[in-house]
């Protein structure tokens, strides 16, 4: 009969053979009580539809994930069976962790982008626009990387008058995303007008550092607009939904942030033919004003009134001459009739031998007026004959 054991032996002998047999186990299942421990350390439990198991994550290799492991998640996790002899529990001590059916950086990617959405980083009201004429860029990215030569050559072209402040920077790597994000915040610092961070294309794992939520934060957190312009066209990163502007590649990123010096040039020069026709114009109206206004002046002169009025006094002057002609062409018939009248009226010559005056009712006529039967008076100054005509004869 053998002699009974601890239980703690018991557990040392099961730890042994379970660690020694179990070293490197792959198991998939779903993910439940899910525990984030204070000390960085990650607690579940992985289940299917019959059993369960309990999983621990240590710290060292739970900093090394791009997602959160959250419950109900679907995973594979890679590790060894270790045993926890004061409770004589065992559990599955996780190297790796990651979701079924599609990578980790994929998964970290969408629960970034969909917690910074929640945030309110990709709002458009948020958006700052860029200046039309900027006179100083940061650019953030490598000094040895291609995208800086290209960005510098677009920039030279375009628009020579440009000051760019290079802040050199690793742009992959586990340490970059620490470097990006400080110098974009010092780079905002800078007052510059716009910041531009940029790389060249690569592998989703090359360009990780700019889906990084710490770069996102000194993107959204920056009062300078920043352009972000990572990899290639295709190549989408949580910068480019924080960032003012997209750039599809680096080069475009300069296109997009400069004017074009020749554009600028043309447009001078229509600018200038515009102000050289409407300058024209506005001085040929101005001039067909100035002589109008000339022609009211002298119109209005004291030459003019005097002329006016000395038109006006040989008009009166004229018309008076005619009035005083033809009054005195009246006055004077006036007088000749009056004159004729005297005459007939005068005493001598009613005495003269073979002359009477002939007058009807009381009024001189003349012989010619009587008719027959009329009867009429003849006199002189001493006889006056009552008659009648009884014939009358024209000669």
């Amino acid at each position: 009969m053998h002699s009974p054991i601890t239980v703690t032996t018991l557990n040392n002998q099961i730890k042994a053979l379970l660690e020694s047999h179990f070293m490197n186990v792959l198991v998939e299942g779903e993910v439940s009580r899910v525990t984030y421990h204070g000390s960085g350390h990650l607690y579940f439990t992985l289940k299917d539809k019959n059993s369960s198991i309990s999983c621990v994550m240590f710290k060292g290799n739970n900093q090394k994930l791009k997602f959160r492991v959250e419950e109900g998640m679907q995973v594979v996790i890679g590790g060894g069976i270790s045993l926890y002899t004061p409770r004589g529990s065992y559990q599955i001590n996780c190297s790796t962790l990651s979701p079924s059916g599609s990578g980790a950086l994929a998964l970290a990617y969408e629960q970034l982008k969909s917690k910074l959405e929640d945030k309110g980083y990709f709002d458009q009201s948020r958006k700052k626009p860029l200046p039309k004429f900027p006179k100083h860029i940061a650019v953030v990215t490598s000094k040895t990387g291609a995208a800086l030569q290209d960005m510098l050559n677009v920039a030279n072209k375009r628009w020579p008058l440009l000051k760019i402040t290079l802040f050199d920077t690793i742009v992959q790597g586990e340490s970059a995303k620490t470097l990006i994000s400080k110098n974009i915040t010092l780079a905002d610092k800078l007052e510059v007008d716009i910041i531009i961070i940029a790389r060249g294309g690569g592998s989703l794992e090359d360009l990780w550092a700019f889906n990084e939520e710490v770069v996102a934060d000194a993107i959204y957190e920056a009062s300078t607009p920043v352009v972000s312009a990572i990899g290639h066209e295709i190549d989408f990163l949580i910068s480019d939904f924080v960032a003012d502007l997209r750039a599809p590649t680096p080069s475009a990123a300069m296109e997009l942030s400069l004017p074009d010096f020749s554009e600028i040039l043309i447009y001078i020069d229509s600018l200038m033919d515009n102000y050289n026709n409407s300058f024209s114009k506005t001085i040929d109206k101005k001039t067909k004003e100035l002589q109008h206004q000339k022609e009211l002046l002298k119109q209005n002169s004291f030459e003019a009134k005097l002329n006016f009025y000395k038109d006006e006094i040989i008009s009166l002057k004229s018309r008076y001459n005619s009035f005083f002609t033809f009054s005195q062409n009246q006055k004077k018939s006036q007088l000749e009739h009056l004159l004729n009248a005297y005459n007939l009226a005068d005493p001598a010559k009613k005495d003269k031998t073979g002359f009477a005056q002939i007058s009807k009712d009381g009024t001189l006529i003349s012989l010619e007026s009587l008719e027959v039967g009329d009867v009429f008076a003849s006199e002189s100054s001493k006889v006056t004959i009552k008659s009648k005509v009884l014939t009358k004869e024209i000669k």
